[in-house]
């Protein structure tokens, strides 16, 4: 019914190397980074507060996710690392302007930097990189071709099931939003029930795919309609 919109950065930290004999004359790049990263959890903890969150994500826990994706820094054990950078990924509403939420990362990252005497003189740059990607709700969409489209998935889900189509919001993205948002066409998003999505163990019920599989075919005989096989 409902995706998140997301975001990349990257921040880069500098740090000043020392042989690790005389550590108290570099500064750790890496250990610089740590409270940069607490900023963008208190941030994120804001930005889940109940206040503001719209109807769709009503019961959902945590919508809005940071990720801190990928970590590296430092050249070998033995001298103080003089760099490092880390991946962040955050998600937003739908609506949310994604330009607003980069200022808004920005500015979290400036005042956790601030907070600390080598980052106040010394910023950590900034890149925003990779993916941007706008939140996107099918629920607001009430237009005519919207809820015939709903109403058919549903009816044809309960044709092959047996049982009502459920409706819920997901707190990541998916290429729906390009039709939605800029193509004017609804995007559903339907498919088989999957766990541990991206883990180990990822997996997929293959009875479900079956069944999604008639679904959508059903539901493409009705919007498209049928005509009749001539016989040679």
């Amino acid at each position: 019914s409902a995706q998140v919109g997301v975001l990349w950065l990257q921040v880069r930290v500098k740090g000043v190397p020392s042989h690790i004999a005389h550590a108290s004359a570099g500064i750790n790049a890496i250990e610089a980074a740590m409270p940069l990263i607490s900023a963008l959890r208190a941030l994120e903890a804001r930005w889940n507060d109940d206040a503001r969150r719209p109807k769709e994500f009503d019961g959902v826990d945590h919508p809005l996710n940071l990720n801190i994706g990928r970590i590296e820094g430092g050249d070998w054990p033995s001298s103080v690392p003089a760099w490092s950078t880390f991946d962040v990924r955050m998600a937003i509403y739908p609506g949310e302007d994604l330009d607003a939420a980069e200022r808004e990362l920005r500015a979290c990252i400036a005042a956790g930097a601030a907070g600390s005497d080598y980052l106040r003189e010394n910023a950590p740059e900034i890149v925003c990189h990779g993916f941007r990607a706008e939140g996107y709700s099918l629920e607001r969409d009430t237009s005519e071709p919207a809820t015939n489209a709903r109403e058919l998935l549903a009816a044809m889900h309960q044709i092959v099931s047996g049982s009502p189509m459920t409706h819920a919001p997901i707190t990541a993205t998916t290429d729906a939003r390009f039709f939605g948002l800029y193509a004017d066409i609804p995007a559903l998003v339907y498919g088989p029930v999957a766990e541990r999505i991206h883990g180990y163990d990822e997996r997929v019920l293959l009875a479900s795919v079956k069944r999604v599989t008639q679904s959508i075919a059903l539901f493409i005989a009705g919007w498209c309609g049928l005509e009749p096989i001539e016989k040679a």
